[in-house]
């Protein structure tokens, strides 16, 4: 099962991938989770992606096409995998729709969070991760940046067919219950 976890900042991506990650026996890729660690060894690319996440913005689709296909590689994922995180940008998705092509694979399911813009910022101000980007202003650049280059990736997975909108409103088990709905169907 190959499906992208898609939504805004706060919106429970990580939490709910690490649930269907355990429940359906599939890893999740993280692109947040591989530049926070990229960052925290101080790589290269750590070096690199620092300045443009403490900003706010994306890293660019280049940067992140490589990293994501470079990891894609590995023989865990050879079976499926959730992304979390990837892709933000349509060019990413095109990207990322060529590669598939090419292995001859299909996504399962492209699922939309769909949280309001208050709701997620009371939830990435109250989740303490000390991030250098956890700042009212900072949110709020990052949801912009959101609503303005990665919302058209929902456009996209739209007319491929496979876009599903999950209300991810409620307790971490209801928004579950959702998406399990959703992926067992």
């Amino acid at each position: 099962m190959r499906i992208i976890l898609f939504g805004p900042p706060g919106a429970g991506k990580g939490t709910q991938a690490k649930l269907i990650e355990k429940e359906y026996n599939i890893p999740q890729l993280s692109t947040g989770d591989m530049f926070r660690a990229a960052i925290k060894n101080q790589t290269p690319l750590g070096k690199k992606v620092k300045d443009i996440l403490d900003s706010g913005k994306l890293v660019p689709d280049a940067t992140v096409v490589e990293l994501v296909e470079e990891a894609l590689d590995d023989p865990r994922f050879e079976d499926g995998y959730i992304l979390d995180g990837f892709p933000r940008t349509v060019p990413q998705a095109k990207a990322f729709e060529e590669r598939l092509k090419k292995k001859g694979r299909k996504l399962k399911g492209f699922l939309s969070l769909e949280v309001p813009d208050e709701e997620l910022m009371k939830r990435i101000l109250s989740r303490g991760e000390g991030r250098a980007d956890d700042t009212p202003e900072k949110v709020k650049v990052r949801l912009e940046v959101y609503n303005e280059e990665t919302a058209p990736v929902l456009n996209y997975y739209k007319q491929q067919g496979v876009y599903r909108a999950i209300d991810g409103m409620g307790s971490i088990d209801e928004i579950y219950a959702r998406i399990k709905e959703v992926l067992d169907a």
